[in-house]
C-alpha cells in the first residue's frame, strides 16, 4: 500500500511511471524453484494487482501514465549486456556484497552463486536501459541505487533522482541489524506479513499475534499506525486522494451521513467501530462488551459488577472477576 500510494502520487503529478516486471531477477534470486514459467505467472499476477490497488490507471508512455515492462523483453537488446558488463567493471566483490539486501540475503551468502553477484549491475542496467530520470523503490534498494549512481559517476552516465519508501517490520518484530531489511514484511513467511490477498479475519488474527511493545517505535503495529494508517486518515492527497472519494449511499461499511471516505473513517474511528466485523461478532472496549451488528460495533454494554469484558478460548465476553 506505501508503494502503490507514492505511484498514485507520482501518476497524479503527470510523471509516467515504469513498473519492471523482474521475471530473470527472480530466477537468479531462486524465487520459484527457478521456474520460468511460474515466475511469469507471478509477474501477471503482480502487473493486476497494481492496476487494481491504482484504480485502473490509463496505460502508455504519455505524462500520468503507467508501463508494465517484463526485464525479460529488456534484455532482448545487445546493448542491454553491455551494460551489464560496463555496470560490473572495476566493482569489487566486496562492493557488490553490501548491495545483496535487495535480494534479502547477507553479504557471506551468495560465495556458492555466481549469478548472484550479477544482480546489482543487471539492477543498474535495467535502470540505464529504460532511460528513467527517477528510480524508484523500497529502503531496501537504497545501496543497489547508491551502486547504481557509482557506475553512473565513472561512465559520465545521467544519474536518476532516486526515492524510497519505508520498510514494514514483518508482525513478529525485528529479527536483526535495522540495515539488513531481514525482518521486513516478506511473502516467503506468510505468517509474518499482510497480505494483498488475506481476508479481513486472516488479517484481524495475524494483527492479535502481531509483536507490540509499548515505547517501541519499531514495534510492526505501531508502524502500520503510523505509516498506513494515519496516512489514511489525512485530509490532504498524501494517499492519492483516496480519502476525497465519494461513498456510494449503500455502503454499509459507512454511516448515513458521510459523503467521503474521509468522513466515513472519522465517524467510525469516533464511535470506535472503524474495525470491520461480521454480524454476531463480539469484542472488549475497556470494560463494555461490544456486538457487531450490520457490519459494525454498537456502542457496547457496560459489563454487570463483578465481571469483567476479555477473551478466553477466542470468546470475548463478560467473564467473572478472579476472586
Amino acid at each position: 500500500m506505501i508503494l502503490a500510494d507514492t505511484i498514485r502520487n507520482l501518476i497524479d503529478e503527470g510523471v509516467n511511471v515504469i513498473i519492471l516486471l523482474a521475471d530473470w531477477h527472480a530466477w537468479v534470486n531462486d524465487k520459484f524453484g527457478r521456474d520460468m514459467e511460474k515466475i511469469s505467472i507471478a509477474s501477471e499476477y503482480m502487473s493486476e494487482m497494481f492496476r487494481a490497488i491504482l484504480g485502473n490507471p490509463k496505460e502508455g508512455e504519455a505524462p500520468g501514465e503507467i508501463q508494465f515492462v517484463r526485464a525479460s523483453e529488456v534484455m532482448d537488446s545487445g546493448k542491454y549486456w553491455e551494460r551489464v558488463l560496463r555496470c560490473s567493471k572495476n566493482m569489487s566483490l566486496s562492493r557488490v556484497r553490501r548491495t545483496f539486501s535487495i535480494m534479502g540475503r547477507d553479504e557471506d551468502s551468495s560465495d556458492h552463486d555466481l549469478a548472484a553477484f550479477y544482480y546489482p549491475a543487471l539492477q543498474a542496467a535495467d535502470i540505464f536501459e529504460l532511460s528513467v530520470d527517477i528510480a524508484f523503490g523500497g529502503m531496501d534498494q537504497r545501496k543497489a541505487h547508491m551502486y547504481m549512481r557509482e557506475v553512473a559517476e565513472k561512465n559520465n552516465w545521467i544519474k536518476p533522482t532516486c526515492i524510497h519508501t519505508p520498510m514494514l517490520s514483518g508482525l513478529k518484530g525485528p529479527g536483526g541489524r535495522m540495515d539488513s531489511f531481514d525482518h521486513k514484511m516478506s511473502k516467503s513467511d506468510p505468517g509474518n506479513a499482510i497480505l494483498l490477498d488475506d481476508e479481513p479475519e486472516f488479517i484481524r488474527s495475524k494483527m492479535r499475534k502481531a509483536f507490540l511493545e509499548v515505547g517501541n517505535q519499531n514495534s510492526p503495529v505501531f508502524e502500520i499506525g503510523k505509516k498506513v494508517m494515519a496516512c489514511l486518515l489525512k485530509e490532504d492527497h498524501i494517499c492519492g486522494g483516496l480519502m476525497n472519494t465519494p461513498v456510494a449511499k449503500n455502503d454499509k461499511a459507512c454511516e448515513p451521513d458521510a459523503t467521503t471516505w474521509q468522513g466515513c473513517v472519522d465517524k467510525h474511528l469516533k464511535q470506535g467501530r472503524y474495525e470491520p466485523c461480521k454480524t454476531g461478532d463480539k469484542k472488549c472496549d475497556n470494560d463494555k462488551l461490544l456486538t457487531c451488528t450490520n457490519d459494525k460495533y454498537d456502542a457496547g454494554v457496560a459489563c454487570p459488577k463483578g465481571t469483567t469484558c476479555m477473551g478466553i478460548n477466542g470468546k470475548w465476553d463478560c467473564h467473572k472477576s478472579d476472586g
